[in-house]
């Protein structure tokens, strides 16, 4: 019996070796596909039963080509490059990583929070112009006097709320979607039009919806607190950059802190590059030793659960009905069966 394909994609800073490995060692013929383009991933993963995905878009198109695909793993917390109603549609599996960097992007959120809050940048360029305090105009406000605002209450949120609680004076969270009985006390639940008007920090913590794409915009920023601030270590386009632009530019927003861009990376001369009253980072609140080794060990671990017990550890698509290739088979090499 011919062994079953695995291609992983576009790894980019990730070294792919220790997910072929896995692999490999189970019994599977594994091929890297070190690109976005659809035709390089076509041709390389024309056969393959599983399909490790980074921010390769993997839509109905794609799919067409890749007939034997029945599991589709992606290396992020966020599926939003998978067309989920296709893969639903055709019976696929899709997952995600929930868990692989949920410390480190809360972390990175407030850390981008005090930063902007304690003005490091304006005081690190100080010190480097040959000044000092006296030429520190800039008059930091107490963080345990202030509200920290969570626009979405997942994973990453209450993470981040866990983490924030003994800084803060209050936190705040809106999610239409969460669950009132586990709703973790020291974390006030209001609607979203209360929750901006009430925040000192404003944190963005959901994913890219239709609903959700720009909702950062310059009606949002109308009702921020005069000289607010906004952390996005979501999705970029959950954000308005004309519109946060013009809020940084009237001052009533007093900094912004953006992990993730519209595009990216933005132009040399996008604007939001330059901004003095933006602190930037080049999506990497992910970004840790123990993350980079789980972005590319959990789904080949996903996968490898697929095929040898029908079910992956973190689906997010389930199939209605498991196909012929979704059940445990026995592999050569002494793959597991």
């Amino acid at each position: 019996m011919s062994r079953p394909v695995a291609v992983i994609t576009d790894t980019e800073e990730l070294d792919p070796d220790p997910g072929v490995r896995l692999l490999t060692d189970a019994g599977f013929e594994v091929r890297v596909a070190d690109s976005r383009d659809p035709e390089v991933i076509a041709a390389t993963a024309h056969d393959a039963d599983a399909l490790i995905v980074g921010y390769a878009r993997v839509d109905a198109a794609l799919l067409d080509r890749l007939p034997r695909v029945r599991i589709i793993a992606t290396m992020s917390a966020g599926h939003d490059m998978v067309d989920t109603s296709e893969a639903a549609r055709r019976g696929l599996w899709v997952t995600n990583l929930p868990h692989a960097a949920t410390e480190d992007v809360a972390v990175h959120a407030l850390a981008s929070a005090l930063s902007l809050l304690r003005r490091l940048p304006q005081a690190d360029a100080v010190v480097r112009s040959g000044g000092w305090n006296e030429d520190f105009i800039e008059v930091p406000r107490r963080a345990s006097e202030l509200t920290l605002g969570l626009v979405g209450f997942g994973r990453i949120a209450r993470t981040l709320a866990r983490i924030a609680a003994p800084v803060f004076g209050r936190i705040a969270a809106y999610d239409p979607h969460a669950s009132g009985t586990d709703w973790p006390e020291g974390v006030e639940r209001l609607g979203l039009d209360d929750l901006v008007a009430g925040a000192d920090v404003l944190s963005l913590h959901t994913p890219s919806t239709p609903e959700t794409r720009g909702m950062a915009d310059a009606a949002l920023f109308a009702r921020m607190r005069p000289g607010s601030m906004l952390v996005n270590v979501s999705r970029g386009d959950l954000v308005d950059p004309e519109a946060l632009l013009a809020a940084l530019d009237s001052g009533h927003l007093s900094g912004a802190a953006l992990d993730v861009f519209p595009v990216e990376p933005p132009a040399p001369d996008d604007r939001l590059r330059t901004h003095p009253r933006l602190q930037l980072s080049p999506h990497s609140a992910f970004l840790t030793d123990t993350s980079l080794r789980a972005y590319i060990l959990e789904p080949a671990r996903n996968v490898l659960a697929w095929w040898t017990t029908g079910r992956p550890h973190t689906p997010v698509v389930v199939p209605a009905e498991r196909t012929p290739h979704a059940q445990p088979a026995p592999v050569q090499q002494g793959a597991p069966a």
